[in-house]
């Protein structure tokens, strides 16, 4: 009876704890991520007036929801929600209107297929086609596109990217009409007689179109600087926002002369490496001895083996983090193809490590450049930022704690933790030779370089060609590598703030753990509760560590870079 007891009054303990670590939100903020999804599934045209009125709608919605809660009745943990969930909407609708807008500049080039778009709407619920009329209007369709070329070609769209905008109009309806097509060919004989040959000629017809409009731009817009490379910047005021959202309460200049004093203190300590090493000052002489240290082909998935290793062994003699046995099981690893090492030339991670080096049938220069831009002391500091206590055990805490958090992914949460790792191992002593500080030093310098290259491109201030001459002669790339690099970061669907968010996010993380410390923490203790608090951006994970005041339209003001200094 006694341990009963015991066992009831322990019951009701830990579901006092439970409760209020809980939020009364989370099931709130995983509707809202459920409604966005059943939406983007249902309005699958997304370069529509359709989607677009339909997602203004929703955000609107979302924003009265919101506005109806009781905030002060919320918990630390419900508020912190509230005001993550509130900044999702606002930031939702905030570039659905860029884009609505961008849109309507060139909806014009869709005008003439409207019953077209009706065919795809009906669809949805399955309604029979008169397909006889159907095939009509497909025919009709593609005779008039002729006719629209000659049009446009009259009056060219002021700059590449509202001509990329327009292209892209066309591609969405041909995508939504080829889905729309499939549903009923085969299936229904009346319509398959009537509409297949129309069909196959507007769908030519729509290709021919799409490829027209994305080059029928004035010849005064420069698209390609003459490195390949194309991207889009953004411009100082979607900038500006973007931080906000993001809760930076920087300018971009601010970030850049930041980023440029964490550059300038990288410097002077590789050149200290490089004076160990016998090289004096010459530090880009120093860096080619390091690239040399690289592992024959085959070897290479041994060597992050041995690198894993050195890395959680000196983690946990130092116990500075908890990491799960079934964490440090379960981990996987890949080998990158070498079409995806053109974007991406070195490893990357999170439930797997994703091994890039040469193959077989690689030109002779690529083999070299990726076995010298992946050598052991360049992956010293890396191995561990993929792993654990990086990105592996993020992913494996986040299935596991608050992962309603989901939503509230963000790439200073993401990257900075992995990068605030390498800080924290450089500051116990984790490199001992000078080639691990090169190494280490390397990729330091490296995400400094890309708040620089990344926030002036999207300024207008450099360009895709002077960014890679920047990672070249300032950080010490090989030439290739530094192309997928600036490829990588404007050209896929890496957010325009995901550079600037590995060194920031680092000195976020860095900034709170000294706070922590501060006030009687252990490091275990932080960095426990970090990966158990789910994903966030590090100024709300601060006001709930320290259960700071927040209000409805709480904005970002965590001044957090000085604590580097």
């Amino acid at each position: 009876m006694h341990l009963k007891k015991t066992g009831i009054i322990l019951m009701a303990l830990f579901g006092s704890y439970a409760t209020a670590q809980n939020s009364k939100l989370a099931d709130l903020v995983t509707e809202f991520e459920a409604d966005n999804w059943a939406l983007n599934r249902t309005y699958n045209v997304e370069e529509s007036e359709e989607y677009y009125q339909r997602f203004s709608r929703f955000y609107d919605d979302w924003d009265t929801k919101m506005s109806a809660l009781d905030f002060g009745s919320l918990s630390q943990q419900g508020k912190v929600d509230y005001v993550l969930l509130k900044n999702l909407v606002t930031k939702g609708k905030y570039f659905l209107d860029q884009d609505y807008e961008a849109f309507g500049e060139v909806a014009e080039v869709s005008h003439f297929i409207k019953d077209i778009f009706q065919f795809i709407k009906d669809r949805r619920r399955g309604k029979k086609p008169e397909s006889k009329e159907l095939a009509q209007i497909f025919q009709d369709a593609t005779q008039t596109i002729d006719s629209e070329m000659e049009s446009w070609k009259a009056k060219p769209f002021k700059d590449w990217q509202t001509a990329d905008k327009a292209s892209k109009v066309v591609k969405s309806l041909q995508k939504g009409l080829e889905e729309a097509y499939n549903f009923y060919y085969g299936y229904d004989p009346d319509f398959t007689w009537w509409v297949e040959k129309p069909y196959e000629r507007l769908n030519e017809k729509l290709t021919v179109y799409a490829d027209f409009l994305k080059n029928n731009y004035s010849e005064n817009s420069v698209k390609d600087d003459g490195s390949g490379i194309i991207g889009k910047p953004i411009g100082k005021d979607a900038l500006n926002e973007s931080l906000a959202m993001a809760f930076i309460p920087y300018t971009p200049s601010e970030l850049i002369k930041t980023a440029e004093e964490q550059f300038e203190w990288c410097k002077n300590e590789m050149i200290k490496a490089s004076r160990e090493l016998g090289y004096g000052d010459d530090w880009k002489k120093a860096l080619e001895h390091v690239k040399n240290t690289y592992v024959p082909a085959g070897e290479q998935p041994q060597a992050i083996m041995d690198l894993y290793s050195q890395s959680v062994d000196f983690v946990e003699k130092r116990d500075l983090i908890t990491l799960p046995d079934l964490a440090k099981e379960t981990w996987g690893m890949e080998m990158m193809s070498p079409e995806r090492q053109k974007v991406n030339p070195f490893f990357l991670g999170g439930r797997d490590i994703i091994i890039s080096y040469p193959t077989l049938d690689m030109d002779h220069n690529d083999k070299l450049m990726s076995m010298r831009g992946n050598n052991p002391n360049f992956s010293f500091p890396t191995v561990q930022h993929e792993l654990l206590p990086g990105h592996n055990l993020q992913y494996f805490m986040t299935s596991r704690h608050k992962s309603y958090r989901r939503p509230f992914y963000n790439p200073f949460w993401t990257e900075g933790w992995a990068l605030y790792w390498e800080i924290i191992l450089w500051n116990k002593g984790f490199p001992q030779t000078p080639e691990q500080k090169l190494g280490m030093l390397f990729w330091r310098i490296h995400r400094c370089a890309r708040i620089i290259f990344s926030l002036k491109f999207h300024l207008g201030e450099m360009t895709p060609q002077e960014c890679i001459d920047l990672l070249v002669d300032e950080v010490g790339h090989e030439y290739a590598n530094a192309e997928a690099e600036v490829r990588r970061s404007f050209t896929t669907n890496y957010p325009p703030l995901y550079q600037l968010a590995y060194m920031m996010g680092g000195l976020q993380f860095y900034a709170l753990r000294n706070e922590m410390l501060d006030k009687g923490w252990t490091e275990k203790q932080f960095h426990d509760r970090v990966m158990k608090e789910g994903r966030m951006p590090v100024e709300l994970l601060r006001a709930l560590l320290q259960d700071l005041p927040l209000n409805k339209n709480y904005r970002t003001k965590w001044k957090f870079s000085t604590a580097f200094k």
